[in-house]
Protein backbone atom coordinates (compact mmCIF):
# COMPACT_ATOMS: atom_id res chain seq x y z
CA UNK A 1 0.00 0.00 0.00
CA UNK A 2 1.28 3.25 -0.84
CA UNK A 3 1.69 6.25 1.76
CA UNK A 4 1.20 8.70 -1.22
CA UNK A 5 -1.90 11.04 -0.83
CA UNK A 6 -4.52 10.62 -3.24
CA UNK A 7 -3.51 11.88 -6.49
CA UNK A 8 -7.24 13.49 -7.18
CA UNK A 9 -10.22 15.36 -5.04
CA UNK A 10 -11.36 13.56 -2.13
CA UNK A 11 -15.38 14.44 -1.72
CA UNK A 12 -16.35 15.03 1.77
CA UNK A 13 -19.62 16.40 3.30
CA UNK A 14 -20.39 17.83 7.00
CA UNK A 15 -23.22 19.46 8.70
CA UNK A 16 -23.93 22.73 10.93
CA UNK A 17 -26.75 20.71 13.11
CA UNK A 18 -29.04 23.29 15.38
CA UNK A 19 -30.94 22.11 18.20
CA UNK A 20 -32.63 25.06 20.28
CA UNK A 21 -30.88 27.98 18.11
CA UNK A 22 -27.59 26.45 18.87
CA UNK A 23 -24.88 24.68 16.28
CA UNK A 24 -22.88 21.27 17.63
CA UNK A 25 -18.80 22.32 16.76
CA UNK A 26 -16.72 19.39 17.13
CA UNK A 27 -12.67 19.55 18.04
CA UNK A 28 -10.24 17.50 15.71
CA UNK A 29 -8.13 15.31 17.71
CA UNK A 30 -6.31 14.55 14.24
CA UNK A 31 -4.61 15.63 11.34
CA UNK A 32 -6.05 17.19 9.30
CA UNK A 33 -7.49 19.98 11.43
CA UNK A 34 -6.32 18.81 14.48
CA UNK A 35 -6.95 21.41 17.09
CA UNK A 36 -9.59 22.80 15.15
CA UNK A 37 -13.09 22.97 15.92
CA UNK A 38 -15.07 21.91 12.86
CA UNK A 39 -18.32 20.85 11.90
CA UNK A 40 -19.31 16.66 12.03
CA UNK A 41 -18.67 15.22 8.45
CA UNK A 42 -16.40 13.03 6.65
CA UNK A 43 -15.51 11.59 3.73
CA UNK A 44 -18.12 9.96 0.70
CA UNK A 45 -17.41 6.46 0.33
CA UNK A 46 -17.57 4.94 -3.41
CA UNK A 47 -20.96 4.17 -3.97
CA UNK A 48 -22.33 6.08 -1.10
CA UNK A 49 -24.64 9.21 -1.78
CA UNK A 50 -23.93 12.10 -0.02
CA UNK A 51 -27.08 12.03 2.62
CA UNK A 52 -26.14 8.41 3.54
CA UNK A 53 -22.34 9.33 3.77
CA UNK A 54 -23.36 12.39 5.81
CA UNK A 55 -25.93 10.36 8.16
CA UNK A 56 -23.35 7.37 8.24
CA UNK A 57 -20.15 10.26 9.25
CA UNK A 58 -22.60 11.89 11.87
CA UNK A 59 -23.52 8.99 13.79
CA UNK A 60 -19.82 7.53 13.58
CA UNK A 61 -18.65 10.54 14.70
CA UNK A 62 -21.04 11.79 17.35
CA UNK A 63 -23.78 8.72 17.75
CA UNK A 64 -26.77 11.41 17.08
CA UNK A 65 -29.26 11.21 14.40
CA UNK A 66 -30.29 14.33 12.52
CA UNK A 67 -32.28 15.31 9.48
CA UNK A 68 -30.68 16.95 6.77
CA UNK A 69 -32.84 20.18 5.58
CA UNK A 70 -30.31 20.61 2.98
CA UNK A 71 -26.86 21.90 0.85
CA UNK A 72 -25.83 25.19 3.05
CA UNK A 73 -22.65 25.63 1.06
CA UNK A 74 -19.10 24.27 -0.21
CA UNK A 75 -15.34 24.61 0.51
CA UNK A 76 -11.98 23.22 -1.21
CA UNK A 77 -8.88 22.76 0.46
CA UNK A 78 -5.76 22.90 -1.72
CA UNK A 79 -2.40 20.73 -0.85
CA UNK A 80 -0.34 23.66 1.00
CA UNK A 81 2.44 23.75 4.19
CA UNK A 82 -0.28 22.48 6.39
CA UNK A 83 -2.37 19.68 4.32
CA UNK A 84 -1.31 17.18 1.89
CA UNK A 85 -4.69 16.30 0.85
CA UNK A 86 -7.44 17.78 -1.86
CA UNK A 87 -10.56 17.79 -0.26
CA UNK A 88 -14.24 19.18 -1.71
CA UNK A 89 -16.47 19.58 1.13
CA UNK A 90 -19.89 20.02 0.85
CA UNK A 91 -21.81 21.41 3.59
CA UNK A 92 -25.43 20.78 4.58
CA UNK A 93 -28.02 22.55 7.61
CA UNK A 94 -29.34 19.81 9.68
CA UNK A 95 -31.61 19.62 12.45
CA UNK A 96 -30.67 17.35 15.58
CA UNK A 97 -33.26 14.69 16.31
CA UNK A 98 -32.14 12.74 18.97
CA UNK A 99 -28.89 11.58 21.20
CA UNK A 100 -25.96 13.43 23.22
CA UNK A 101 -22.58 13.69 21.44
CA UNK A 102 -20.39 10.69 21.93
CA UNK A 103 -17.33 11.48 20.08
CA UNK A 104 -15.66 8.89 18.82
CA UNK A 105 -11.47 8.83 18.71
CA UNK A 106 -11.33 11.42 15.52
CA UNK A 107 -13.00 14.22 18.07
CA UNK A 108 -11.56 15.33 21.69
CA UNK A 109 -14.31 18.51 21.81
CA UNK A 110 -18.55 19.15 20.99
CA UNK A 111 -20.02 21.89 22.21
CA UNK A 112 -23.14 23.47 21.25
CA UNK A 113 -22.71 27.40 20.61
CA UNK A 114 -25.01 30.21 19.50
CA UNK A 115 -24.00 30.63 15.67
CA UNK A 116 -23.19 34.49 16.23
CA UNK A 117 -20.41 33.05 18.59
CA UNK A 118 -18.44 30.21 15.78
CA UNK A 119 -15.54 32.73 15.20
CA UNK A 120 -14.55 32.93 18.49
CA UNK A 121 -13.33 29.83 18.77
CA UNK A 122 -10.14 28.25 16.61
CA UNK A 123 -12.16 27.04 13.78
CA UNK A 124 -11.27 25.86 9.85
CA UNK A 125 -11.40 28.29 7.65
CA UNK A 126 -14.45 29.78 6.34
CA UNK A 127 -16.67 27.77 8.71
CA UNK A 128 -18.80 31.03 10.22
CA UNK A 129 -19.92 31.41 6.66
CA UNK A 130 -20.93 28.02 6.50
CA UNK A 131 -22.61 28.15 9.80
CA UNK A 132 -24.19 31.07 8.77
CA UNK A 133 -25.66 30.56 5.69
CA UNK A 134 -27.26 26.82 6.78
CA UNK A 135 -28.92 28.93 10.03
CA UNK A 136 -30.52 31.28 6.83
CA UNK A 137 -31.59 27.70 5.23
CA UNK A 138 -32.44 26.16 8.13
CA UNK A 139 -34.52 29.24 9.52
CA UNK A 140 -33.29 29.62 13.34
Amino acid sequence: MSSEPPRHPQLAVSASIFRDGRVLLVRRARSPGKGFYSLPGGRVEFGETLEAALTREIAEETALTVRITGLSGWREVVPGPTNAGHYVILSFAARWIAGDPALNDELDDAVWVAPESVGKFKVTEGLPAIVAAARALIGT
